[in-house]
Parts: C-alpha cells; structure tokens; sequence
C-alpha cells in the first residue's frame, strides 16, 4: 500500500463508524499565535475540546498536515522527517476508551493486516500528586483484544523512561509509564500546563521491527527505547482533564483525540523501518536524486544528503502551497532555511543542477505536486504549480549570490590559518554561509574549525530566539482571554476596511493576536499612504462607535461563500463552517441579517458580542513589507 491508500483506508474507517470526515487545515495556524506552523492534528480542535459545539457533530477524522521545525536538525536517520501526515479521530464528548482502543487495533490488524505479535503498547502509570490514577481500563481493553488474536499480554509497570532501560520487557506486552510519557497536552507534563490547558492520559501504540537491541542507550531495551527497534505509530490521548488555579479538573465532556504518523504507519504495515523507502512519495524522490547524481541511496557517505534533500523539498512545497514566501522572518526564514539546506545537499550529492522548473529542486517539487494533488486539490492549479516553481528558483538563484559572497569571505578567514566560532557564527547568520559547508571546505584545506564554539553561539542565538517568541505569543488567541477576543474581533474590522481603502483585491495572508496587540499580514504590492492608513482606522473606530452586533452561524460552505464570506487563502474547510458577521444593528442569533452586514468571515471564533465592547480607539502601530506582495500591519486598541 503506498500512502493513498492508508489514508483512504483510514478516513472511510472512520466514515463508516459514524465520523464526518473534515479537510486538513493550513500548515499556517489560525487563531493560534503560540507556533509557527501546525505541529499537530489537534491544534484546530482545541476549541471543541473544550466544549465548543463542532458544526459537523461529535465524530470528526480527518488527515492533517503537519510540521515541526524542531526536527530540522534530527532529519537523516531513518524515520525524523519535518513535514508528515497526521491521522486523526476524534470523539467530543461522544465514544471513549472502549471504542478507540477496539477500532484501533481493528484498523491496525485488519484493515492494514499488521501482524499483532509486532504491535506493543503503553498506557499511564497513574500520579498522586494530580490526583490521576493508574489507567486500568485501558489496561483491560488491550489485554482482551490481545486475547483474540491468541496473545497472552503480559502487564509490566516501568515508571520513567530511565527505569525502562533498567527494568526491561521482561516478556512484556503493556506497559506502563510515568507523567513523561504517556501524558499528553500541548504544553507537555502537567506542571507545565497553563491555567486553561486540556490534557489527560494516553496510550501509544509501538510497531517492533524486530532489530537487535543497541546497548549504548542503556542496558535493556524497552517500548520507549531510541535504539531504533521500536516505532510509535500512533497516540490515542482521553483528555478529560482540564487544569484550572486550583488543580485538575475533570472536563464537562470526555475527549478522544487520537493521532497517528501517516509515515510511520505505513512503514509498520511494510515492516520497513526506514520512512525514505515506505512512503513512496519519498522513496520517488530517493530515485530521482539517484538518477540524477550517479550515486546510490545505500551508501553510507551520501545517504543522510539524500533524505534531507527528500523531506526538506516535500516541506518547502506544502508551505509554498500554503502561501508562505521566503523571507528572512518567522515561516519565511524556515522555508528559506530548508529550500537552502536541500539545495547545500544536492550539491553535495553533485547533481545535475538543471534551470528554472527543470532545476533539480524544482524536480523533486513536481514529484510531491503530483504525489499529493489527489489528496490536497490546492497543489493541482497551473498557477500553484507556477508559483511553486517559480519561488524555488527564485530562492536558489539568490542563494547562488548569496554562497558566491559567503565563499569570498570565508577566503579570507582561512588565510588567518583557523576559523574561530565567531567567524563561523558570522559566515552562518550574516552571510548565510551554511557551517556544513564552511566544516567542509576548511577541512579540505587542513583548516581547523572551533565546531563547539559554534554550536555554542547557536545555542545563545537560539535561546534568545526562543525568549524573544516566548514574550511574543505572551498572551496568544489560544488562551481565550478577554483582551485577545476584542481584538480579535478588531481584527475582522480592520480586515473589511483595508478591502474598503485599498480594494477587494486584499485579502488575509496570516494573522498574530496577542493580549497586547493584533497583526495582519495581507495581499498588497505597495506600501501604504498616510491618508490610507488614516482612512482605515478612521472607518474601524466608526464601526467600533455604531454599536454592530457580531453573530456567529452555522451554516453550508456554499451558502457561506455565495455571502462573500471572506476565508483564510490555501484554507480548506469542511461542507458545515462557522461564520462570523458583524452589523447590522438589530441582527440576532435567531436571524442573522448577512447581506446588510459589514463583515463576514469563514472563523471559529472567539469573539465579543458586540463592537461597542472593543472599548477602545483602534490605531495602527506599523504598516511594512514582510515579503513580495505582502504587507503587514500591527495595530493595537488604546
């Protein structure tokens, strides 16, 4: 099966069993200014999660894609990939523990054909000190659905991943582990989770490729262990809990949120441990590079360049797809980073480089357009497809000018007879000079290179980085608080009157609303005039001072569209979206009157009840350029 067809599998699983089957979300998040990119299938549920009624009922599947910047770094063994595919189900209030865990192993036996004897699980170990006990249910499913397939499933109580490799398998088939492992929220262990935060315990599932233990991580082998026997495959969280000043309480509707790695599912059902070779999409591209470079997958000297040249190219078309733009902040500095860490590999590979759409890059691009365009109709379109081709070769031309300069400079340490951390540092953030490269032309010329130091420069680089985003999403929409929902609501305001001033040719590209401030990134190819930025707070304060009711509604996409509700661009919805409209004065949860309204938006809300409550004067802190074509405005209410 090639991953199509897993993931047609699995969502007609799930459509069978009562589940409306919803389209992914943009790898861009939406009223999430807490990350970059969607990490998770779960980050578009959270409001529903927590008791908002989905338009679409209380069984919900679907395929997310999925990305996660902290494993640029891991990618090159064989199973880290940045971009991926997230599975998921979930139950709002509806199915629980017995019903999951039951499908699931249905799925994964049945549906998949993986072998049982190869499946092992996890599930939480319980911790006093929240008030959760041992997960004894979870305990009983799998031991008797274990039992029809004629395993006896030995129970083995582990505690922390240390003690795992201290205490073993011991012929283990369940095992149970601490508030590190197999609790799940998106801020991690229960003492990290802000007021507000839902979570609860969960058990993974585990596919064991049968490979011999390696004893460097530690003396036994264990579900949890890096040694690379074993693979999770997926994650079936019940978060019932939600943490409140006072400690846990129990949420008012038992969840389900299950997620499983498209890739690592399929390369258990291939009994393949290695994503490069079992997700088809990749091993393409493995062949492509081969074909084109001379060299072969296999060899342990260029097999590392040949998956980051895979996963980063699949990366950078999905965000392309998205409409992310290279730029040297935010999402556009991690799209430029992984097109220059594919092409710094390529060229390592030394593949025939090609021009323009022909250029290697570009190859690969069209490999994945033509891979997933069933799956994602947005990669089909001839202008995507020249979008996408032509900013790849864009961005490899200006990195060509950019490797030119960086070389000339790096010349001219080398003649000093070492390279320190600092010059090092400097090639890599002012130049952009990659240090693989600089590491590698130094050693050529028998040039030492303080590796270490550098890493340590990094390693401030990054924590200042980390401080800086940390403070930045202080207060992000996921909290739901009272100032982040005036202004978002401010936000749909200023959206409509940008659209009035400078033509209904604007539209969204991204947004950020923190407690303190609102941003907006939208389509627009010139900077703005003083009167036009006058002219839009002028007309956001006229709408804030009329007293507009603001409404949301349920209704067909269709419907919603034929309204000319204005929705996130690359967006896909499901055939039920909430809407949010905003005037006329009169207007009523009963009989929304969307045709005289001032604003209407594709939004899942929060948002106040009327404008009158923005009890403010809206103003425009600071409009600039943030990539070709998109401008950005940062306002706040005063």
């Amino acid at each position: 099966m090639n991953i199509n067809d897993i993931r047609t599998k699995y969502l007609e699983f799930y459509k069978t069993r009562g589940h409306a089957i919803v389209p992914s979300a943009s790898l861009i998040p939406q009223n999430d200014p807490t990350t970059l990119f969607t990490g998770s299938g779960m980050q578009p549920m959270i409001p529903y999660l927590l008791g908002e009624k989905h338009p679409l009922g209380t069984r919900i599947a679907d395929s997310q894609r999925s990305f996660r910047e902290s494993d640029i770094e891991e990618v090159g063994d064989n199973r880290h990939t940045t971009f991926f595919e997230m599975l998921g189900n979930w139950s709002l209030g509806d199915y629980f523990k017995k019903e999951q865990i039951t499908w699931m192993f249905e799925f994964l036996t049945k549906e998949l054909s993986i072998d049982p004897q190869n499946l092992y699980v996890t599930v939480f170990s319980g911790d006093p000190s929240i008030g959760v006990s041992q997960d004894d249910e979870s305990i009983g499913l799998w031991s008797d659905l274990y039992k029809t397939v004629g395993i006896d499933a030995k129970f083995v109580s582990i505690g922390s991943e240390a003690d795992g490799y201290r205490v073993g398998m011991q012929g283990g088939r369940i095992f149970a582990y601490d508030v590190k492992k197999n609790w799940w929220s998106r801020a991690g262990v229960p003492a990290n989770m802000p007021v507000g935060e839902p979570g609860g315990p969960d058990s993974e599932m585990f596919y064991d490729f049968g490979t011999a233990h390696d004893p460097k991580y530690g003396p036994e082998c264990h579900p949890n262990c890096d040694c690379g026997r074993f693979m999770e495959i997926g994650n079936n969280v019940f978060m019932e809990f939600i943490k409140r000043d006072t400690g846990f309480e129990r949420l008012a509707q038992q969840n389900v949120d299950f997620g499983g790695g498209l890739e690592r599912i399929a390369a258990a059902a291939q009994n393949n441990p290695d994503v490069f070779v079992a997700v088809d999409a990749l091993q393409e591209i493995v062949q492509l590079l081969e074909h084109f470079s001379g060299k072969a997958y296999n060899d342990s000297r260029y097999q590392r360049s040949f998956r980051i040249v895979a996963d980063h190219m699949r990366a950078v078309t999905m965000m392309l797809a998205d409409g992310v733009r290279f730029s040297n902040s935010e999402q556009g500095y991690v799209l430029r980073r992984l097109l220059r860490r594919a092409a710094q590999h390529a060229q390592r590979l030394e593949v025939e480089q090609g021009q323009g759409a022909e250029s290697i890059l570009n190859r690969c691009a069209i490999l994945i357009i033509e891979k997933y365009k069933g799956a994602y109709p947005e990669l089909a379109g001839e202008s995507t497809f020249e979008q996408i081709t032509g900013e790849i070769w864009k961005e490899e031309l200006q990195f060509g000018r950019t490797l030119e300069n960086g070389m000339k400079e790096l010349e001219k340490i080398i003649l000093s007879g070492s390279v320190s951390a600092q010059d090092a540092y400097t090639l890599f953030t002012t130049y952009g000079f990659p240090f693989e490269m600089t590491s590698e032309i130094a050693r050529e010329r028998s040039i030492a290179v303080d590796e270490e130091g550098f890493k340590t420069e990094m390693k401030k680089h990054q924590d200042l980085s980390r401080a800086g985003s940390e403070q930045k999403f202080k207060g992000g929409l996921a909290d739901h608080s009272e100032q982040t929902t005036r202004l978002h609501t401010a936000h749909h305001l200023l959206l409509k009157a940008l659209q009035t001033v400078l033509g209904p040719e604007v539209h969204q590209r991204g947004s950020n609303i923190t407690s303190e401030r609102l941003r907006i990134d939208f389509s627009f190819a010139r900077k703005m005039t003083k009167e036009e930025i006058a002219d839009v707070e002028r007309i956001v304060n006229e709408r804030i001072a009329e007293a507009l009711p603001v409404v949301r509604s349920t209704l067909p996409k269709e419907d919603a569209e034929m309204l000319g509700a204005e929705h996130e661009f690359g967006a896909k919805y499901p055939d039920m979206v909430s809407v949010y409209s905003i005037g006329p004065v009169g207007a009523t949860l009963e009989s929304p009157e969307f045709t005289a309204a001032y604003s209407i938006e594709f939004c899942g809300g929060p948002h106040v009840a009327n404008t009158e409550e923005l009890n403010g004067t809206f103003k425009i802190q600071k409009e600039e350029a943030v990539a070709s074509g998109i401008r950005r405005i940062k306002a706040v209410l005063q």
